[in-house]
């Protein structure tokens, strides 16, 4: 693996092994001095086309802890503004020596066509393409489901599972990669959402689709996981008003008082709360959001690692 774009691009054994792989790098994240020296000497540059806080603090954090020298390109202010095409900044940043891109774009597709290309030889990791894939998202979720959810037996996998996606569904990257890694793990996963945002192809890649939240909650699933309203990918065709959405589709108080106590609730964040999710709910014993930001630098460690640090002993 050269790259990682997609979660096609792991199997389950190597999907397995970089969640493995993470939790060795948890370790370090606790000592009290938080590095190890596998990248010293590698660049790595963010680069960055869409705004982000967690997701490229994250890479870069996760870089520095393996002693990495880090790059943070931001598209506003560059000369991306000036009209510079994403070739030659891409060629301008590889001549300075950087070695992996993580690359956050608005158009799905960007990254392939960056690591597919005969003008780059960087490492290129999905940071997030439009509304396609969000890799590193899923592997964070599924690393943070498997350390928060008991009584779930498995060998590095989540077999047995049931996993409740609500929202969004139509424009969101975070759901569509965590549809393909869940189940590839051995999970069973479901998706909630009204009928304007669910894509007409979601039967292929879930187990069963609800159209009603309150259906789907009776249903009991070991993890909750509400996705951000991506109101700038949308018009008011999908839907109405915010209060109309909240009152069908998110997860209040009322809703969350009736959850299983042992219910483990998500949200990749940024949250809008009172929209998709309620203080109550977002701050309680039973939510892991923050549990997947600390997991988050774990796990795009363990990604560098695996593709910089390995590849450089391969060769």
């Amino acid at each position: 693996m050269k790259h990682l774009l997609s979660i096609n691009d792991l199997s389950r054994d190597a999907a397995i092994d970089l969640l493995n792989l993470a939790v060795e790098m948890q370790q370090v994240n606790t000592r009290d001095i938080k590095k190890l020296p596998a990248l010293t000497g590698r660049t790595v540059a963010n680069l960055f086309f869409e705004d982000s806080t967690r997701t490229r603090i994250s890479f870069e954090l996760a870089a520095r802890r393996l002693s990495a020298d880090v790059i943070n390109f931001s598209a506003k202010g560059s000369s991306v503004s000036k009209g510079e095409s994403l070739k030659d900044t891409v060629q301008t940043l590889e001549a300075m020596g950087v070695e992996a891109l993580i690359v956050r774009h608005n158009h799905s597709g960007a990254v392939n066509t960056i690591a597919n290309s005969d003008w780059s030889k960087a490492v290129v990791i999905n940071a997030g393409d439009g509304t396609h894939e969000h890799p590193t998202q899923a592997l964070l979720d599924a690393l943070t489901i498997r350390q928060r959810v008991s009584g779930i037996e498995h060998n590095g996998d989540l077999t047995g599972l049931k996993v409740l996606i609500v929202g969004d569904i139509l424009h969101s990257r975070v759901a569509r990669s965590n549809l393909l890694l869940l189940r590839k793990l051995g999970a069973k996963v479901a998706v909630s959402a009204p009928s304007t945002l669910v894509p007409a192809t979601i039967a292929r890649y879930c187990d069963e689709v609800y159209f009603d939240l309150d259906e789907a909650l009776s249903q009991k699933f070991d993890v909750v996981m509400m996705l951000r309203i991506q109101s700038e990918r949308m018009n008011s065709a999908f839907m109405p008003n915010s209060s109309e959405y909240s009152f069908g589709w998110g997860l209040g108080d009322t809703r969350f008082s009736k959850l299983n106590q042992n219910t483990l609730i998500m949200h990749p964040g940024p949250m809008n709360r009172g929209l998709e999710i309620s203080s109550k709910a977002a701050d309680s014993k039973q939510s892991a959001i923050l549990d997947q930001v600390t997991n988050g630098v774990a796990v795009r460690m363990a990604v560098l690692y695996k593709l910089l640090a390995q590849e450089k002993k391969n060769d």
